[in-house]
């Protein structure tokens, strides 16, 4: 398959990425891989809904550039939120929009805020 194809596919396979810590759990200081913070009620209940309407939502989190904490934050997603999601920090072009405590919004195409 031509790598422009591929880019198709990828970009047809839309999700919304929403970051863990100070996010969708309480973060206040880095404690260890395998702890995560209580959940953050508001943002579990908007995945929920988003889960609910069929959406495609991954936790979107630094975390996973260590593999071994992939299943703590699975552990976590099925215990707070009933289920366990997929855990990557790989955008792609499918992503339609980030949920992150550290984001800043930019203007598309324009550079401003």
């Amino acid at each position: 398959m031509p790598n422009t194809e591929m880019w198709k596919l990828e970009a047809e396979k839309k999700w919304i990425g929403v970051d863990l810590d100070g996010t969708l759990a309480e973060y206040h200081q880095w404690e260890a891989m395998t702890y995560i913070g209580p959940p953050i009620e508001l943002m579990v209940n908007r995945v929920k809904e988003w889960l609910n309407k069929g959406m495609t939502v991954k936790i979107f989190t630094a975390r996973a550039v260590e593999p071994l904490a992939i299943p703590y934050i699975e552990k976590w997603c099925e215990e707070h939120i009933g289920q366990v999601l997929e855990v990557t920090n790989v955008k792609d072009l499918g992503m339609t929009e980030i949920w992150d405590d550290r984001a800043i919004r930019v203007e598309k195409n324009t550079g401003k805020i």
